[in-house]
């Protein structure tokens, strides 16, 4: 049973050390801007939470928005802005060079609490579009064809007229739908989430931060447990055997000295 202990605390400090080691060299990437490779149409979205002190927030805000609107590091247009007395939001579109600093400017003295990249994959709604505007570019081919006939009545060149109208709406609605396709693939958007850093603490320990503690704690937990399996798998049968045999040397000890 000694050498089972052994084998049971060997494994746990190992785990223990692993664990550790995990937590030391977890450290929060910078947050870059991506780019689809060739041939993809992918639309990539970031959504960053920072935490910075109250006072911090609206003038954090409007510096952002300044950097965004002068186009300091690259083309980049403000969608949205909200702010409350403790927090704040900001979503922009930028090109993929204007994400990382971008954000490092919004998280500079602050902490980024959590951080989220997507990609939307727009290869079908592209293709369908496209496809849209080939038919319709053969439809708008029959109906001028139609138009310079020389037998065509003057009630069917009015029909004609109001056709070719509904085509060159539908062709600009098609080609807008394009354009702004094209750009979310050739940009990225970034919302920008800033909250108060003292506010929904408890005991010293903020909601986000127990939420995240609480995460880590599961996952290196259950890591932990797969990682000591095969130690326990390996300790138990040792235990049984050295068990065993030490019954065995004691009953025949025993024996002898009763003989």
């Amino acid at each position: 049973m000694l050498i089972a202990k052994r084998w049971v605390l060997v494994a746990t400090l190992v785990l223990v050390a692993t664990g550790c080691s995990r937590k030391q060299e977890a450290k929060p990437l910078p947050v870059a801007g991506e780019s689809a490779k060739a041939g993809a149409k992918l639309a990539y979205e970031h959504h960053l939470r920072i935490e910075l002190q109250e006072a911090q927030i609206a003038p954090r805000v409007a510096a952002v928005r300044e950097a965004c609107e002068s186009s300091r590091f690259g083309a980049c247009n403000v969608l949205r802005i909200d702010q409350s007395e403790h927090s704040g939001s900001l979503t922009v579109r930028v090109v993929p060079s204007g994400v990382e600093p971008l954000s490092a400017m919004a998280s500079q003295d602050g902490k980024m609490a959590w951080r989220q990249t997507q990609a939307e994959d727009l290869a079908d709604a592209v293709n369908d579009n496209e496809q849209k505007l080939k038919q319709l570019e053969i439809y708008s081919t029959q109906v001028e064809q139609l138009a310079q006939r020389k037998d065509i009545s003057t009630s069917d060149l009015i029909t004609l007229s109001h056709e070719r109208a509904q085509i060159q709406v539908e062709r600009e609605n098609l080609q807008n739908v394009a354009t702004q396709q094209q750009r979310r693939i050739d940009t990225n958007l970034l919302q920008l989430d800033f909250s108060d850093e003292t506010g929904g603490r408890h005991f010293g320990i903020s909601l986000g931060d127990w939420a995240d503690q609480l995460s880590d704690g599961i996952r290196d937990a259950l890591s932990m447990l797969a990682y000591g399996i095969p130690f326990l798998l390996l300790a138990f049968p040792l235990a049984l055997g050295w068990r065993w045999f030490w019954r065995r040397v004691t009953k025949k000890s025993r024996e002898r000295g009763a003989n």
